[in-house]
């Protein structure tokens, strides 16, 4: 079955970095785009990068220049680089499997930003 295993949040100053990461198993991972999302308190889930199994990515306006998507098929993981972290970050990530959104979600892993 398909699991997805979220890693790399914590506690950061503003201005600061974290690289998160997703690791799949359960299906072909190369074949498949994949998506971070973030859930703030009392805000609906967002996307905030997603990538295609051909490298293409697309970001939200709010991380565009700061956070960077990748993927590493071998490993089968996929990461997200969070650069100049502002307290407006904080909040917990998800990968999501596919270019679109399904059904598959990890269990998220919490970024603070935070002084």
């Amino acid at each position: 079955q398909v699991q997805l295993v979220e890693s790399g949040g914590g506690l950061v100053q503003p201005g600061g970095s974290l690289r998160l990461s997703c690791a799949a198993s359960g299906y072909i991972f190369s074949l498949d785009g994949m998506g971070w999302y973030r859930q703030a308190p009392g805000k609906q889930r967002e996307l905030v990068a997603r990538i295609t199994n051909a490298y293409n990515t697309d970001y939200a306006e709010s991380v565009k220049g700061r956070f960077t998507i990748s993927r590493d098929n071998v490993k089968n993981t996929v990461y997200l680089q969070m650069n100049s972290l502002k307290p407006e970050d904080t909040a917990v990530y998800y990968c999501n499997k596919g270019f679109y959104q399904s059904n598959y979600w990890g269990q998220g892993t919490q970024v603070t930003v935070s002084s």
